[in-house]
């Protein structure tokens, strides 16, 4: 298994709890959490529900908040990991190099950073979504003397009180990190490329009779997570126009707190909401009323040792520039080079953007077993991961029963699924409504995004049917 994620969890939770042991969960980091542990900007946090993001197999009754914060959710991964038992199974500080599959002894050769070969019968890619930053190649970025740094690399040994901070970009990670950032700045400049929609977020903190009530009784927490994912789980994404209208409303209402009417006008989108990545603040609007934050719209032409120049001639002076441009989304297991049937690379496999059946199995890599694969990103992360997880054990299980050594998705299948998806996913329109997103691939492949409703992928991959491989023994 590679990635000590929520995948990498699930997975040696659900291969232990149907007798499967032999498990070696590796990762680069030195503590479990995946992203969790390696993102750490001021104001992380989710933007699904606290008790949404809470594995079925160990719901946390100590959520503080409806939407829960990076060291929390991080502090809640690792002891799930000690309070099951499953600590024994991870290998930390262990990257991997590459895997390739061995067609005459059908098992993964898997090469860590430091040379050794680990042979496995069955290999899981939990690597996700989020493991590799994006940082943009803009002209002079190497000349800059001050401190550059991406919000998915946050340097904490950095005080920001006082300085003169840029950030660039204006997604997830930015409208996180800007409210934190400009109040301790002396100065705040963010470079927006795109306007987004910021709708308002339904964040409190959990009263102390609730906590009481969860920690003594878990039927009331199982009921109330349930009642969550019913509400996420049920509803496909942006098919509803009165949904969508209705959150503009909400979006032109956050923005109207804003009080200079020509930022407020270069903050407000031109694209409908669904077509980027959803995000959530109440604190991102008002820090442009401070009078610390200028937004900046110009083009950045480039970096200069000193600060930043935009096209309209002016270098703002800087000691510290943040990269709030996200990851590369849609490699998945193909950021580290896996090999398979035939000498047959992952890259070269998905050379015209990311593709598996289910989101989990590709063809031409067999017993390879993708999670959070492509086409996946609907409702909440763990959730679809944990549906994914159990297919994965369903599978070994039927390969057992039936003596079969190794599995191999047919092309015709993973063909006719990827033409469903995409022809379900071309009649979501928000997502083709000219924005600049993660979703797509270098060919303009959507990979990223699931079509339908949490709980139907959850029923697509409740039973596995071994007719949709190719069998094989040793």
């Amino acid at each position: 298994m590679i990635g000590a994620g929520p995948a990498g969890i699930s997975s040696a939770y659900y291969l232990r709890e149907a007798g499967y042991t032999d498990i070696t969960v590796l990762d680069r980091a030195d503590e479990v959490g995946g992203t969790w542990q390696r993102s750490r900007y001021p104001g992380l946090a989710c933007d699904v529900m606290s008790h949404a993001y809470s594995f079925s197999f160990a719901l946390n009754p100590n959520w503080t908040r409806s939407y829960a914060a990076q060291p929390e959710i991080l502090a809640y991964m690792i002891d799930t990991v000690d309070s099951l038992g499953l600590r024994p199974y991870f290998r930390l500080g262990t990257g991997v190099r590459s895997a390739r599959w061995n067609d005459a002894e059908s098992t993964w050769t898997v090469v860590t950073d430091a040379g050794e070969e680990l042979t496995a019968e069955i290999l899981i890619s939990g690597q996700g979504m989020f493991g590799e930053l994006s940082i943009p190649q803009i002209e002079g970025r190497e000349s800059f003397r001050g401190v550059a740094m991406h919000t998915g690399a946050w340097d904490q040994s950095v005080d920001l009180t006082g300085l003169r901070v840029g950030v660039i970009g204006s997604a997830a990670s930015a409208v996180q990190s800007i409210p934190e950032i400009a109040r301790v700045a002396g100065q705040l400049h963010v470079f927006q490329r795109s306007a987004n929609w910021v709708l308002p977020k339904e964040d409190h903190e959990h009263p102390p009779e609730q906590l009481e009530l969860f920690r003594t009784d878990p039927a009331a927490l199982r009921a109330h997570r349930d009642m969550i994912m019913n509400f996420i789980g049920s509803n496909p994404p942006f098919g509803n126009p009165d949904i969508l209208a209705g959150a503009e409303f909400a979006g032109v209402d956050a923005i109207a707190v804003v009080e200079d009417p020509e930022v407020r006008a270069k903050l407000r989108p031109t694209t409908p909401w669904g077509c980027m990545r959803p995000l959530f603040s109440n604190d991102y609007y008002p820090s442009f009323n401070r009078p610390n934050v200028e937004l900046v719209t110009e083009a950045i032409s480039r970096i200069t040792p000193t600060g930043i120049l935009t096209a309209d001639g002016i270098e703002r002076e800087l000691d510290v520039i943040v990269f709030a441009t996200g990851y590369r989304v849609d490699r998945f297991a193909s950021r580290i080079p896996i090999t398979g049937r035939d000498g047959l690379s992952l890259d070269d496999a998905w050379a015209d953007g990311a593709q598996a059946h289910l989101g989990i199995t590709t063809s031409g890599f067999p017993n390879l077993f993708i999670l959070y694969g492509p086409n996946t990103n609907q409702g909440s992360l763990i959730a679809m991961i944990e549906f994914e997880a159990q297919y994965a054990v369903k599978v070994l299980q039927a390969m057992d029963a039936a003596d079969i050594d190794w599995v191999d998705v047919r092309p015709e299948v993973m063909a006719a699924y990827n033409d469903r998806l995409q022809e379900s996913i071309a009649a979501v329109e928000v997502w083709h409504a000219g924005c600049s997103h993660y979703y797509l691939s270098a060919s303009g492949r959507l990979v990223t995004q699931y079509p339908y409703s949490m709980f139907a992928y959850r029923d697509s991959v409740a039973e596995p049917d071994l007719d949709e491989f190719e069998l094989g023994r040793r």
